[in-house]
């Protein structure tokens, strides 16, 4: 459980990543790996550096932590950068959409915010889930750059179990 103070991760010890299929068949990649979950405690302002034990291999692993208040803060601005990105990708796609449509006469070319229009629609098609989702996902926990050996581990943010509770009519 994550109470304002901390915040849980998970160290990973990636064991293997193999890419199956080719040519004629789907390509599948497979990640197998062990974890170990760990509570840091958040800095009261700022930021700090934590040290992670990996279980598997005992690499020391740095995590830099964040305050509560800047998680938020970043966490809300990637979720609305994602969300207006949405709405540039639907008004873009649909001003794409009118103006290539159009039958010009000879000689005559599309006006300049087409091209920008098109760049925009696929720019904000990959960012704005990329920005949402990680916006949803984000704890202020991220690991710092591992020298070689440590580059097999990757730092996780841990979900809160969810509790439903049914009731019967």
């Amino acid at each position: 459980m994550t109470t304002t103070g901390t915040a849980e991760v998970a160290v990973r010890h990636i064991l293997s990543d193999k890419v199956t299929g080719g040519f004629l068949t789907p390509k599948t990649r497979t990640i197998t790996w062990t974890s170990a979950h760990y509570t840091v405690k958040r800095p009261p302002s700022g930021k700090h550096t934590v040290e992670l034990t990996c279980t598997e291999c005992s690499a020391s692993l740095l995590a830099e932590v964040r305050d509560q208040s800047t998680t938020r803060t970043l966490a809300a601005l990637m979720r609305v950068i994602g969300i207006v990105c949405g709405v540039v990708f639907f008004a873009a796609l649909a001003y794409a959409i009118h103006e290539g449509g159009k039958t010009l006469p000879e000689g005559q070319s599309l006006p300049v915010l087409f091209p920008i229009s098109v760049v925009a629609v696929v720019v904000t098609f990959v960012a704005g889930p990329v920005f949402y989702l990680h916006g949803r996902n984000y704890n202020g926990v991220s690991m710092l750059d591992a020298p070689k050996p440590r580059r097999g581990h990757q730092i996780r943010p841990v979900k809160a179990a969810r509790t439903r509770v049914r009731t019967r009519r």
